[in-house]
């Protein structure tokens, strides 16, 4: 599977280090070649006489190896980012991330991190304890790492080395080696390659005064999912975005707003280059017809805001659309409602929408994971199982690649 493959494996200083020989193991045995970068941390873990032995290559730490003097010596790291196909961390510690995302380049793994040449893999599997992991920092880099493009592997639950149990582990050398192997499989011509697309996504804020707005629980995670997902299908992606908290996805383009007018006034020059529309943001119905300049001050008596009704964008572009664009909507309920989506496919005169269920808990705003039923013009229904948003994305342009005029 990956003969002729030239695989980086860089080793950080985790107790499951010492699972890493039989990752090389599995690498050469699917033909791969293996160079490992391991830091002096994780010498302490596992031997590197084994990674050495299974490789077949001596194994890299110091920048400054003894025969350092000669001229290729110096220069290693950059010919190993020109050899290297993918590179592979794990375990990855919150040290490692640490300095990784920031640029910190004192050893071969960072070194050969930043040399790896654009448009190359990088898989990083992260592995310590649950509440490290759970840090704010140790999430921030993570996050900083995603958005430079890096692959993810999250860690499992299980028994760690603290004596605890939770999430933590890194996965078995078998789900790494496969999760690479999908990576570097050469994928399939996708039918949004070439194709430009808008991404709406995340809540829109309606001013109440210049202190207080009106607004929703969205995240913006599935909307910058699906942003993210068709841009590594090869489209030219702009994602129009109300206020979120989240980095901007790999190759492209995003523009800030804030409300649903604003959203609009973003969008609208962007509808006649399009040929797919994801309206994916929960854009208020409603805005305050007269917000006040300042801050309202608080009465004895109630106070009334007279609401008036947002341009719905999504149907502002299905109904002027020109022929051969695609138009993609969600429908979100609290319970039920499946009905209501089929009549907003109907009277937005959408090609697919894609309704879910909010619970607070696994599907809907702010969560991590979603559960869809695509519910298509032509009749089809199907129906998604509870997956990761990443997951729930690829899906949703699956379907969307399947009623793409060729």
């Amino acid at each position: 599977m990956l003969t002729g493959r030239n695989i980086l494996l860089g080793i950080s200083g985790g107790i499951a280090a010492y699972k890493t020989p039989h990752l090389v193991r599995l690498l050469k045995k699917s033909g791969a070649d293996v160079q490992v970068l391991a830091t002096e941390s994780a010498l302490k873990f596992v031997s590197e006489l084994s990674l050495s032995t299974v490789s077949r290559r001596p194994v890299l730490t110091d920048i400054f190896s003894a025969d350092a003097g000669h001229e290729s010596e110096r220069t290693m790291h950059i010919t190993l980012g020109e050899w290297a196909d993918a590179l592979v961390i794990a375990p990855a510690t919150a040290n490692t991330l640490a300095r990784l995302a920031t640029g910190l380049c004192d050893d071969m793994l960072s070194l050969c991190f930043l040399t790896l040449r654009p448009g190359k893999p990088v898989l990083i599997a992260p592995a310590m304890d649950g509440h490290m992991y759970d840090s704010p920092s140790v999430q921030r880099n993570l996050s900083m790492l995603a958005a430079q493009g890096c692959n993810i592997l999250e860690p499992e639950s299980g028994s760690l080395a603290s004596g605890q149990c939770g999430l933590g582990r890194m996965p078995e050398p078998e789900t790494i080696f496969e999760a690479l192997t999908e990576m570097l499989a050469a994928p399939e011509a996708s039918a949004l390659c070439g194709k430009t697309v808008i991404v709406t996504a995340g809540p829109t804020r309606e001013k109440i005064d210049d202190v207080r707005f009106l607004s929703n629980y969205s995240s913006g995670k599935m909307g910058f999912a699906i942003a993210a997902e068709a841009a590594r299908r090869g489209a030219k992606v702009r994602l129009v975005t109300g206020p979120v908290n989240l980095p901007t996805p790999p190759g492209v383009e995003r523009i800030d707003v804030e409300s649903a007018a604003g959203m609009l006034a973003a969008a609208r020059p962007l509808f006649d280059d399009c040929d797919l529309f994801i309206g994916a943001a929960a854009v208020a119905d409603y805005r305050p017809e007269a917000p006040v300049a300042g801050k309202i001050k608080k009465k004895d008596a109630e106070m009334e805001i007279r609401l008036v009704r947002n341009p719905d964008i999504l149907a502002g572009f299905a109904n002027g659309r020109k022929p051969g664009q695609v138009a993609v909507g969600f429908a979100l309920e609290t319970a039920g409602g499946i009905d209501y989506a089929r009549r907003k496919l109907v009277d937005k005169r959408l090609d697919l929408v894609a309704f879910n269920i909010y619970d607070g808990r696994t599907s809907g705003f702010e969560v991590d994971t979603n559960a869809l039923t695509l519910l298509g013009r032509d009749g089809n229904v199907t129906e998604l199982p509870l997956l990761s948003k990443e997951k729930a994305a690829a899906k949703l342009l699956d379907a969307v690649e399947s009623i793409l005029p060729r």
